[in-house]
This record gives structure tokens, C-alpha cells and sequence, in this order.
């Protein structure tokens, strides 16, 4: 992608080398500029996934009063340039946000645009309580920052990040999910996030492939 951009370093923090101790996603390495799905998604993958997403919405729990105070905190919470949003963003990525849902609401747009492979919506409150939903299905989840770098075009700023994360699944066969990924965020005028693209290294039919596969014992620590 033509333009200029600036490179931040992935932390060395002890969370990060903690959270890399695991399976490797893939044996190629992402190419440099950023993690592309394979083939194109089928409509009905999309369409099942949305579905199984509504029904999880249905089912699920109320926020209790210390996750509604602790979302106002994260949304009060004050940017003046593009190098606040990596700091925050590096901050979410040691949180693991992909897998606690725990994330900083306040350098989203109210209705900025979120989408992978298999899905695509609109709304910041709606992609908490997306995340939410599959917090539950975790087991032993990690996420690991690798690069954030800053893309500049046509007036356009784009962060682009890649991560690795795997986690089994909470369920009979215990299923290993492990992907490679890269998310682009879009920002506006006022450092806000009006678009959250993510791309894997897997396709999507891989991505859902992995939950119906059973997997052997745990990787060593």
C-alpha cells in the first residue's frame, strides 16, 4: 500500500513473551504488509455466523453494576493525537481484549464499522457485547501484539496491527483456536476509530473449521 507510514515495536513486557509461549498459528510469517484471508467468504457462512450471534445475544447475561461503571470509566477517557490511540491500543492488546472483551470504548466512533471474515456491523456498544458473549467459551485464551505501524494516504490514517491469538474452547472436544491476524483501524479527523477491519491468515471456512477439531493435550509452557 502506497504512502507513509511509522513503525511502533511490539512490547517486550513480560505479558507479551508470556502470552507468545504457546502453539504457532502458522509455519509462514505474515507477509509485510498485512494478513489476507485465502478465498472469499460464502454467503451462508456469513449468514450462520450472524445467526448464531443473535441467538448468543438473546441468551446471554446483563451487565453487572462494576462492568457498567468500569465501560463508563474507559469511555471518559480523553485523546489529543494519533500517538494516544496506539498507547491505548498497546494498552487493550496486554489486556488481551480479543479474549476479556475488555477494551477502551472511548477511541471508537459511536458507530464506527467492524468486520471479519465472517461478519460485518456497525456500532461500538454492539462489538462490546459481541465480544462479551464469547468471553465464557474461553479456556486458557492468549493474544500477543506483534507490530502496530501507522499508515498515512491520501489524508487517510490507518493503524495497522498484527497479533497472534489462540484459546481452546469450552466444549466436549476441546478445540484449539489458533490464527494469526492483522486489524486495520481507520481514523477520522478526530483520532476516533471509525473502522475496525480484521483479515486472518486462515479463511474463514479454516477459522470455523477449527472449532468442529478435536484437540490432543495441552502445549508444553
Amino acid at each position: 500500500m502506497a504512502g507513509l507510514y511509522c513503525s511502533y515495536n511490539s512490547l517486550s513486557s513480560p505479558f507479551i513473551l508470556q502470552r507468545l509461549h504457546g502453539p504457532r498459528c502458522s509455519s509462514t510469517t505474515p507477509d509485510n504488509n498485512h494478513t489476507k484471508t485465502k478465498t472469499k467468504t460464502p454467503q451462508i457462512l456469513k449468514l450462520t455466523v450472524s445467526g448464531v450471534t443473535e441467538l448468543l445475544r438473546l441468551f446471554s447475561s446483563h451487565q453487572t453494576r462494576l462492568e457498567r461503571e468500569s465501560d463508563k470509566e474507559r469511555e471518559e477517557i480523553a485523546v489529543s493525537g494519533i500517538d494516544d490511540v496506539v498507547i491505548i491500543l498497546k494498552s487493550d492488546y496486554e489486556n488481551a481484549y480479543f479474549v476479556t472483551g475488555v477494551f477502551t470504548s472511548a477511541i471508537y466512533a459511536e458507530d464506527c464499522i467492524f468486520e471479519d471474515p465472517t461478519i460485518r456491523f456497525r456500532g461500538k456498544e454492539l462489538y462490546s457485547r459481541n465480544l462479551k458473549l464469547l468471553v465464557p467459551f474461553f479456556d486458557c485464551p492468549s493474544i500477543g501484539l506483534q507490530k502496530i505501524k501507522k499508515e498515512i494516504r491520501d489524508l487517510l490514517v490507518e493503524l495497522l496491527v498484527d497479533y497472534a491469538v489462540w484459546t481452546y474452547l469450552k466444549l466436549p472436544w476441546r478445540p484449539l483456536i489458533c490464527i494469526d491476524g492483522s486489524t486495520i483501524y481507520e481514523l477520522d479527523d478526530w483520532f476516533k476509530i471509525v473502522r475496525h477491519a480484521e483479515s486472518w491468515n486462515v479463511s474463514a471456512l479454516e477459522a470455523i473449521g477449527q472449532i468442529f477439531t478435536p484437540s490432543f493435550g495441552r502445549p508444553n509452557n
